[in-house]
C-alpha cells in the first residue's frame, strides 16, 4: 500500500512539473535590440529666433535668417510658411548645394499694437521641418505729428 501511495505522489509531482513547463502562448526568446534610425541634421540656422524689441506701429520690419546645408546632398526648401498673414517670408527656391549657405528674409507688418510672437515653419527635403520665431512689441505711434516747438525759432534767428 505504501508503494502505491509513493507511486501516486511521484506521478502527481511529475504531472504538476509538466504543467508548469507548458507553453503559455508568449514568445520567451531573448530580446533583441535594434539600433534606432539616426537622422543626420542637414539644415543648420545661425539662429532660430529673433527679437525685434520695440517697433513703431505701422512701420514694417525685416530680419534675415542665415542657413547652411551641412549635409552631403543638395537641400531643397520646399516651402516656408508663416503662422499669420502679417508675416511674409522670402526664400530662394533653388536647391542649396552641400556646404553652401542661403537665407530666408522674414518681414513683419507692425499694424497691431502690443506684443507679438510669430512662427515661420521651414519645410525641406520632402518631410523635414524647422521652426523659426520672430517676436517683439509694437508701440502705438501718435495720431498726429508733434506740434512745432516755438522755442526753436529763437535759434533760427
Amino acid at each position: 500500500m505504501k508503494k502505491h501511495v509513493v507511486n501516486i505522489c511521484i506521478a502527481a509531482l511529475i504531472s504538476f512539473t509538466g504543467f508548469s513547463q507548458s507553453h503559455d502562448g508568449h514568445n520567451h526568446t531573448a530580446a533583441t535590440t535594434s539600433t534606432p534610425t539616426v537622422i543626420t541634421e542637414t539644415l543648420k540656422f545661425t539662429e532660430t529666433s529673433h527679437d525685434f524689441g520695440k517697433i513703431p506701429q505701422g512701420k514694417p520690419v525685416t530680419y534675415v535668417f542665415m542657413l547652411e546645408n551641412t549635409g552631403k546632398d543638395s537641400l531643397k526648401l520646399n516651402n516656408v510658411q508663416a503662422s499669420c498673414g502679417c508675416t511674409t517670408p522670402e526664400w530662394n527656391k533653388t536647391a542649396i548645394a552641400p556646404g553652401s549657405k542661403s537665407s530666408i528674409k522674414v518681414g513683419y507688418n507692425a499694424a497691431a499694437e502690443g506684443p507679438f510672437e510669430k512662427t515661420i515653419t521651414v519645410y525641406y527635403n520632402g518631410d523635414q521641418t524647422k521652426v523659426l520665431i520672430i517676436k517683439g512689441s509694437v508701440w502705438k505711434t501718435p495720431d498726429q505729428s508733434a506740434p512745432t516747438n516755438q522755442a526753436l525759432n529763437v535759434f533760427k534767428q
